[in-house]
């Protein structure tokens, strides 16, 4: 089979890519980089000619409200583009728990990039995952002052960007689900947890404090990021992955 992989260059595409030649399909990376512009068009056509599945793992460059324009230009643009190219196929990475957050910008962005995908021409699936255990840094560094880093106690199930990666190389190899795969790590924590266990493990000197009102996950209410029934969860322990 013949995979067009949009954001094929990036943390999970370049996996995915890996994923599908290793098993012997030919799959194509696909990025700004490679001269594919998803928002204005620019090579779209060529890059999902002749593509039996497309795998579109792109993300907005902003997390706030220009989130969901970004959605909904580049979706139409691919979802047109593959429709024409006679795609049978077309698979997108999501959130777990991405249309329980309302408050969220960029959460209402993926739900706006889901519902266009349902609506579309194209038998799909949507692979929604957990927080990657590789971006515990960032979240980290988001609500840093000094040598505190204040976190809420928002329940998070971190998962591997490699597992996730075989998930999605699986879900696009497959029949379409015209549905929703979840899947998450093996572990929950409470996020300020994961923080103290993260920066211990880096001797790192920051110490967390718990505040429900800091950074972005406060607007995370119970444990709607978790895994729900039937979800897949992947093999790698978070403490596993930071050793």
């Amino acid at each position: 089979m013949k995979f067009a992989v949009i954001g094929g260059t990036g943390l999970i595409g370049s996996r995915v890519v890996e994923n599908l030649n290793a098993a012997g399909h030919q799959a194509v990376p696909h990025s700004l980089s490679t001269g594919v512009d998803i928002i204005t068009g620019k090579g779209l056509e060529a890059a999902v000619a002749g593509a039996d599945v497309v795998i579109n793992l792109t993300n907005s460059p902003t997390f706030d409200d220009a989130s969901l324009a970004f959605f909904q230009t580049s979706m139409d643009n691919l979802l047109a583009a593959s429709e024409k190219a006679g795609v049978g196929h077309f698979v997108i990475l999501s959130i777990v728990g991405v249309d329980q957050v309302p408050d969220m910008d960029y959460y209402r962005a993926k739900v706006l990039q889901e519902d266009i995908l349902k609506a579309g021409p194209i038998p799909y699936s949507i692979v929604r995952a957990t927080q990657f255990m590789e971006f515990m840094d960032a979240t980290l560094s988001m609500t840093t002052y000094g040598d505190t880093v204040r976190l809420p106690r928002t329940p998070i199930q971190p998962i591997a960007a490699a597992d996730v990666s075989t998930i999605v190389a699986e879900v696009a190899a497959g029949s379409p689900l015209n549905g929703v795969v979840n899947t998450a790590g093996p572990d929950v924590y409470p996020l300020d947890e994961l923080g103290r266990l993260t920066l211990t493990a880096k001797s790192d000197g920051r110490s967390v404090v718990t505040d429900d009102t800091a950074g972005m996950f406060a607007a995370v209410r119970g444990d709607v990021l978790t895994a729900r029934n039937h979800a897949r969860i992947a093999p790698t322990h978070y403490t596993d992955w930071l050793s």
